[in-house]
């Protein structure tokens, strides 16, 4: 198994209450924000549901411990600091995001976390294709393996 990083591209005016219901089940709340799922088929089957509002694909340990650092939030919009982090898991960053690839641990073992990320829009924008188009055809929407970490390193 392995974690998928998932990133809400394209707005929900006008779309089935069932698409931005998952989007809700996922942890996703409002276009530009990331979350990290575990890649299980109850997942995959939500993904390919809302495949034409999302992009998604293997997250690596260094794009993991990019999110935790500069993007990771606490309840109070407070940024996540490594204090914080080692104080409430005994863990240092690198150990935390080792743990948390291998499934020992989870983003709601740090009290407080939340569970999204919000990020900008990517620098030098998406793909040209657009966001209307699926990744196959040059476009953003859907399953794009490990050019995610790509796409979350221009956003972040």
């Amino acid at each position: 198994m392995k974690r998928l990083a998932v990133v809400w591209v394209r707005g929900t005016i006008g779309t089935d209450k069932r698409i931005k219901d998952i989007l809700a089940l996922l942890g996703l709340y409002r276009k530009n924000s990331c979350a990290i799922i575990a890649d299980k088929p109850n997942n995959i089957s939500m993904l390919n549901i809302v495949k034409d509002y999302v992009t998604w694909g293997e997250a690596d340990k260094e794009t993991l411990k990019l999110l935790l650092e500069k993007r990771g939030k606490i309840y109070g919009n407070k940024p996540l600091t490594l204090s914080y982090l080692k104080e409430k898991t005994n863990l240092e960053l690198n150990s935390f995001v080792d743990e948390f690839v291998n499934f020992k641990k989870e983003l709601q073992d740090i009290p407080g976390l939340k569970r999204f990320f919000r990020l900008k829009p990517p620098v030098k924008g998406f793909e040209r294709g657009g966001i209307k188009r699926p990744y196959s055809m040059g476009g953003v929407l859907g399953y794009r393996k490990e050019a995610i970490n790509e796409l979350i390193k221009r956003m972040i």
